[in-house]
């Protein structure tokens, strides 16, 4: 049995490996500017470079996919975690008001900052970022204080904070976005839906750190978080540390979200979709459900950027409102599948 569920895995890595490199083939060939298979590959070995083609690779179609993948990765790591230390197949990074504490960081530097910081150096590309990273941040250490209880994190307090921060935060938002001008105000829109249109290599080095740091220490953990699904009491008589370890678990998973949200905006149902599937594709098995669970975010991400960016073209849709159109169906199949 135990062959059997390795060899699973590695045929379902290797499956959605598969499907995600066809996904960025057709991302980085297909658009306004169609180029063949051939371009992309001499574009990227250096093969008689075309400066038209440098341009729509280098500076417009891989930057954005190089961000799908990594936020997809991210939110779907992340969403195994805190499925996990809640026990509840229905939480979400979303639901912790993660993604809405770093959008109210974005909206107040929008309302007061925008237009002010010029130029085109790092800080100035940077900035925006870096105030959604604090806001997620800050969220979450609000949650935290919330959550804390009788000297310990209590799970289900933990999902009630977020909603009630999350809902806090985004009623300061709408206030905010209302007293925007129309310039403003669509850009605040366009950021909060979800959407990496505004991709560049500097928000990949800002957001790749976090991800090489705080992954593996999230999948050193994966055995207890297999452990965290039995009962508070048998998890302590098995000599685990249960608020040291769930605090490292959900502090990771949160600077991951903070770190993927900055960039690119609130993009909602990837944490709830993602280890759904990799349980039902490969166990329960954390070891397992981690990595399954990322890849399953990077192609969710990836084809809905997809689809975004093709199929109202020149027109286009936020990444996140496509994601909801997918989200939406499978959460309210979720919601009757638990009531059953």
């Amino acid at each position: 049995m135990y062959k059997d569920s390795a060899r699973r895995y590695w045929l379902t890595l290797l499956a959605s490996g598969g499907i995600i490199l066809a996904a960025a083939y057709m991302s980085l060939t297909n658009g306004i500017f169609d180029m063949t298979v051939a371009d992309v590959i001499k574009t990227l070995l250096r093969i008689h470079p075309v400066p038209e083609h440098d341009l729509v690779i280098f500076d417009f179609r891989l930057p954005r996919l190089v961000i799908a993948a990594l936020v997809g990765l991210g939110l779907g790591v992340a969403g195994a975690v805190i499925q996990g230390i809640t026990r509840n197949g229905l939480a979400d990074p979303g639901i912790l008001g993660i993604n809405a504490g770093a959008g109210a960081a974005i909206v107040i530097f929008m309302f007061f900052f925008e237009g002010q910081i010029t130029g085109t150096g790092w800080l100035s590309v940077m900035i925006r970022p870096l105030f959604g990273l604090a806001g997620g941040l800050g969220a979450a250490i609000l949650i935290y204080i919330f959550a804390w209880r009788g000297g310990k994190l209590d799970p289900q307090r933990l999902i009630l904070a977020g909603i009630a921060i999350g809902s806090g935060f985004g009623a300061l938002c709408l206030y905010l976005s209302l007293k925007m001008n129309a310039q403003d105000f669509e850009m605040a829109t366009v950021w909060l839906t979800g959407s990496i249109w505004n991709a560049n290599w500097d928000y990949i080095i800002s957001m790749l750190p976090w991800l090489l740091v705080l992954i593996p220490i999230i999948m050193r953990k994966s055995t207890i978080l297999d452990l965290f699904q039995l009962e508070e009491n048998s998890v302590k008589g098995l000599g685990v540390a249960t608020e040291k370890e769930r605090s490292i678990l959900l502090l990771s998973s949160i600077g991951i979200v903070s770190a993927c949200v900055s960039v690119s905006g609130s993009i909602g149902f990837v944490g709830l979709i993602a280890p759904h599937i990799a349980r039902r594709l490969v166990g329960i098995h954390y070891e397992r459900v981690i990595p399954i669970s990322g890849t399953i975010g990077m192609l969710l991400v990836i084809v809905s950027d997809f689809i975004a960016k093709t199929v109202f073209a020149p027109a286009e849709l936020q990444v996140g409102i496509v994601i909801s159109i997918i989200g939406v169906p499978y959460f309210v199949y979720l919601l009757f599948k638990a009531r059953a």
